[in-house]
């Protein structure tokens, strides 16, 4: 009753919150949508036990917060209802309209498709999440509080999806807040994050931060005070805040440079937030009079914008306390940045100027999706993305004066083909402060950049991209060779397969087969055997890609009158083991895994070529298929050693379970080979046991005893 008055208060607290937010549209298109997926969603529940409507709910709260626009918020209410129920995609563009469908189509994941490792399924769904991303960055907005909403309420799962759920968190979903400028959401995603990852961190920080609140509040407020001060002598009218900075922010910062929290002095960020450009830099000097600034700790991030268009002015000064304070100092609109990241285009697009226009500020995902474009491997899609999202940055000069932006490690390469795709082919040489360097040269922070051209350059070299960082630069070398020498990369393509199936001891010839061809260049989606040789050639894919496929189809090709995979005991046809074939001595025999028959089972044997017998149950379904010629009397003998029977168990999920089914095996005292129990849907347990019997009546005993267990609702053998 509890549980459904907590959800009920939900559901009208929002339902109250988008009235507010959304007057115009609520009796339409919002509550179509919410009345829609809380009825697809009707009977089922999370992991907690709590009904599953609560997070669609949970995440459109947060994108309104966000001051996200309807059509954000129709798709985030809706967006698991293709995954989870019985809503069609194209139910959804039908109901809603194609700008929603299109939204939802892009959070849904790909849970139709067969991939070969979870690593290819996480990468081929960021792949497909920036594709969606590219037409629609409100795909990723609405992703990124599906992820939010599911580190807050993830103490319901099991210790190891935790830690799996929160290591992708911390490596993907938020460096991307950061990158698109959601401050507050980035934070506490890592926070939450640290929560899951280091508990016992996380606690003392929350223990130390405590203690340490109330002794440093009192110098929080005089700096205030003082800041404020300064505004007033100036005439400069702002606003004055301490801003305590989040955990993770300050865990990171003790492991980097390996202190305790006692030896962390700058907990608390001073903001100052002005009218205009030049108060900040007025108020700035004024500072810097009245307190000394630390050496290399003034940031200006206003005449150099972050990537994500992150502006103020950053120092750090040594106060009268003797304890440095971190001082950041912006204008009102680029706090609202600084908060709102890419979301402030909705949450406040009435009062900002035409040129800031929104595809400006997604210069960096348009880099994203010209190099996928490029990689047929999606893990080798994410691994740079990866590069893309971590990479510290570096600030070089070109000869003009403007400033290039380039992660740490890059190198003139880098350089060059940020500034065009051109200089970039015909690069000859490079100068680092009017100094000429290997163009294997690590940029620094300042340097002044000159590419030294030719217009007779035959183009980059292949090794350019063992050495460049940006993944910009390696989709324009890797389309320089793709388009300009497609001869020559069909030749290099097939003279590097070659090499490398003689290696592994096959010949090319062998393993191209038409139909076992047709599947890889399917998967690699390419059309012509050219554009494989071709591909490898440039780059594009590796030759391991091809060959490991290749030669899994002849494997498999080999092992086809191969009998199937068995599993038991392995024994002969003598009266002191477990079966005797009649009318056979010597036989290697085996029990089938399909049926898994145990001692009392009726059995019949099948003569398999050149492999000994294999032992059904007679009511096996396989047995059916198969050739009445070789098929043979078996039976039991009368000693056994035992063998493993699969059984599996449905049962409702409640405290003890698996302590008590164990505690009935134990009491029969029958050894359990191996037990696992996952849950389904419907929050119901599925337990799969493997177990050593005698013969039936034992199974029998079991079966009774377990389906005595009020928890049980089913015992079967698989």
């Amino acid at each position: 009753m509890e549980n459904t008055e907590i959800f009920q208060n939900k559901v009208d607290n929002l339902l109250s919150k988008l009235k507010r937010c959304y007057p115009s549209d609520y009796d339409g298109l919002l509550l179509g949508a919410f009345n829609a997926a809380y009825k697809a969603h009707d009977g089922q529940l999370r992991e907690s036990g709590e009904p599953y409507f609560i997070h669609p709910m949970g995440v459109a709260d947060v994108l309104i917060d966000l001051g996200l626009d309807v059509s954000t918020i129709a798709a985030s209410l809706l967006h698991d209802v293709v995954e989870d129920t019985y809503y069609t995609q194209e139910m959804i563009d039908a109901e809603f309209g194609a700008e929603i469908g299109a939204l939802v189509k892009g959070v849904t994941k790909l849970d139709k498709i067969v991939f070969k490792s979870k690593e290819e399924e996480q990468a081929e769904n960021f792949r497909k999440m920036f594709m969606a991303m590219a037409k629609d960055i409100r795909v990723l907005l609405i992703k990124l509080a599906d992820r939010l909403h599911n580190m807050r309420t993830i103490s319901s799962l099991s210790s190891e999806r935790r830690h799996t759920l929160a290591a992708e968190t911390l490596e993907i979903y938020a460096p991307l807040a950061s990158r698109l400028g959601l401050s507050y959401l980035k934070c506490e995603l890592e926070d939450l994050c640290l929560m899951v990852m280091h508990p016992e961190v996380y606690a003392q920080l929350v223990k130390d931060i405590s203690l340490k609140r109330a002794e440093r509040q009192d110098i929080v407020d005089n700096i205030c005070r003082l800041l404020k001060s300064m505004l007033d002598e100036l005439g400069i009218h702002g606003e004055v805040s301490g801003r305590p900075k989040h955990f993770y922010s300050i865990y990171k910062k003790m492991v980097a440079q390996n202190r305790t929290f006692d030896q962390i002095y700058d907990l608390t960020a001073m903001r100052v937030v002005v009218e205009t450009v030049s108060d900040c830099y007025e108020i700035m000097g004024k500072i810097h009079t009245v307190w000394k600034p630390i050496p290399g700790r003034f940031k200006d991030y206003i005449a150099v914008p972050k990537p994500n268009n992150y502006q103020s002015l950053h120092t750090t000064v040594m106060t009268n306390y003797g304890t440095p304070f971190e001082i950041q100092i912006r204008t009102y609109e680029m706090h609202k940045v600084a908060e709102y990241g890419i979301a402030a285009h909705w949450k406040y697009k009435e009062k900002r100027a035409e040129s800031n226009d929104l595809d400006k500020k997604l210069g960096w995902l348009r880099e994203v999706m010209d190099m996928q474009g490029e990689m047929a491997n999606p893990k080798e899609f994410l691994d740079s993305l990866k590069i893309d999202l971590y990479s510290g940055q570096v600030f070089v000069f070109t000869p003009k004066g403007d400033v290039i932006i380039l992660p740490e490690g890059s190198t003139p390469i880098d350089f060059a083909y940020t500034v065009h795709s051109n200089v970039g082919n015909h690069c000859v040489s490079a100068k680092i402060n009017s100094k000429i360097v290997p163009l294997a040269t690590k940029l620094k922070m300042g340097d002044y950049i000159e590419i030294i051209t030719a217009s007779n350059s035959k183009g980059p070299s292949r090794d350019w991209l063992k050495l460049v960082k940006t993944t910009t630069a390696r989709a324009k070398i890797r389309a320089f060779f793709k388009k300009e020498m497609k001869e020559e990369n069909i030749k290099t393509g097939k003279d590097m397969l070659e090499a490398e199936a003689k290696r592994k001891g096959y010949s090319l010839s062998q393993l191209f087969q038409p139909k076992w061809l047709d599947a890889v260049m399917a998967r690699l989606s390419l059309t012509s055997v050219d554009d494989l040789y071709s591909a490898v050639g440039y780059g594009g894919i590796t030759t391991n890609q091809v060959l490991f496929k290749l030669i899994d189809c002849q494997k498999k090709e080999e092992a086809k009158d191969a009998p199937p995979k068995l599993e038991g005991v392995q024994i002969n046809n003598r009266g002191d083991n477990s079966v005797i074939i009649k009318g056979s001595t010597g036989l290697l025999v085996k029990l089938a895994r399909c049926c898994a028959p145990v001692p009392g089972d009726e059995i019949i044997g099948f003569i398999s070529r050149g492999r000994g017998a294999v032992v059904h149950r007679q009511s096996c379904s396989n047995v059916k298929g198969m050739e009445p010629e070789r098929l043979i009397e078996a039976e039991w003998a009368n000693q056994t050693q035992g063998v493993i029977a699969n059984l599996k168990i449905v049962a409702e999920d409640k405290g003890g379970l698996i302590a008590k089914i164990a505690g009935i095996f134990s009491d029969q005292k029958l050894s359990i080979e191996s037990m696992n129990a996952r849950l389904d849907k419907q929050h119901l347990a599925n337990i799969a046991v493997s177990v050593r019997v005698n013969k039936t009546s034992e199974l029998e005993f079991l079966f009774k005893k377990l389906q005595q267990m009020p928890e049980v609702i089913g015992v079967s053998r698989t």
